[in-house]
């Protein structure tokens, strides 16, 4: 069942949404080389709850951290260790929250110095495949168009597309009907409704598709080791459009980065 929130509980969500955004830059300073990721996950946590939130993933399913931390070929649920963060990596940071009895929960994918200019592009497709995936979540649409939307959009750069892994509705709890995959058909699955929140989030390979899981039950990563992207939104229907509950300015101001790309989103 799809769970339908008020204008009120919409605005308790944006509220955990945004904790998780600024928790995103807060961290999006201290990575750089020679930082590990488990400092990093520190850091988060201790921020979460300055903000009178709980970290949305520990304990989750029992995972053990409060963030998901998956590096180069690592596309989701990573889990953050002691080995330093190396000039030319990429990380994927997933981070959520509760507060208010409802959840927070987007990511984003950090370049770690100076990275190859061919996984610059994938990082930027991957981005801008969100956004257009975007566009498709208003009334009357259905879940296939988001899929099909991103699907087209990336395997037409030659990347490929994660299916084992999808995003999801949001709500009182982490993963909520619909199910949303990053491919699919036009016109097929459910059909989107005012007040429905999801998490929309692309997880694209620089080469195949397919996956493995490595034997921590959690990590999971690309099957032939090429690098893997994840960018990640919170988004309300609002008055019959996609409306931003997240946002990555957050992680702009930090790396000082000039971008308008939410703008369509916003109220």
């Amino acid at each position: 069942m799809i769970n339908i929130k008020t204008p009120e509980e919409i605005e308790l969500m944006r509220e955990s949404a945004l904790i998780v955004s600024r928790t995103l830059g807060i961290i999006a300073s201290e990575i750089k080389p020679g930082v590990t990721t488990l400092f990093l996950d520190k850091l988060a946590e201790e921020f979460i709850r300055d903000q009178g939130a709980e970290p949305g993933f520990l304990g989750l399913y029992d995972f053990p951290n409060t963030l998901c931390m998956s590096p180069n070929s690592q596309i989701v649920h990573g889990i953050p260790n002691d080995t330093p963060l190396k000039e030319g990596d990429i990380i994927s940071v997933d981070c959520g929250a509760l507060k208010n009895g409802f959840y927070g929960d987007h990511a984003y994918t950090f370049e770690v110095g100076e990275i190859a200019e061919e996984t610059k592009k994938l990082l930027q497709i991957t981005k801008e495949s969100l956004y257009i995936g975007i566009r498709e979540f208003r009334a009357g649409n259905r879940v296939g168009d988001v899929g099909y939307a991103i699907q087209n959009y990336t395997e037409n750069h030659g990347y490929g597309v994660v299916r084992e892994l999808v995003g999801h509705g949001l709500g009182k709890v982490m993963h909520e009907e619909p199910e949303m995959p990053n491919y699919g058909r036009r016109g097929r699955g459910k059909k989107f409704k005012e007040g429905m929140v999801v998490a929309i989030e692309p997880m694209i390979n620089m080469g195949t598709q397919r996956i493995n899981q490595l034997k921590d039950g959690w990590t999971i990563l690309t099957a032939d080791g090429k690098p893997s992207a994840h960018f990640e939104h919170d988004i309300a229907i609002v008055k019959g459009k996609p409306e931003l509950l997240s946002t990555f300015q957050y992680i702009y101001d930090a790396l000082g980065i000039v971008s308008n790309e939410e703008e369509e989103f916003r109220r």
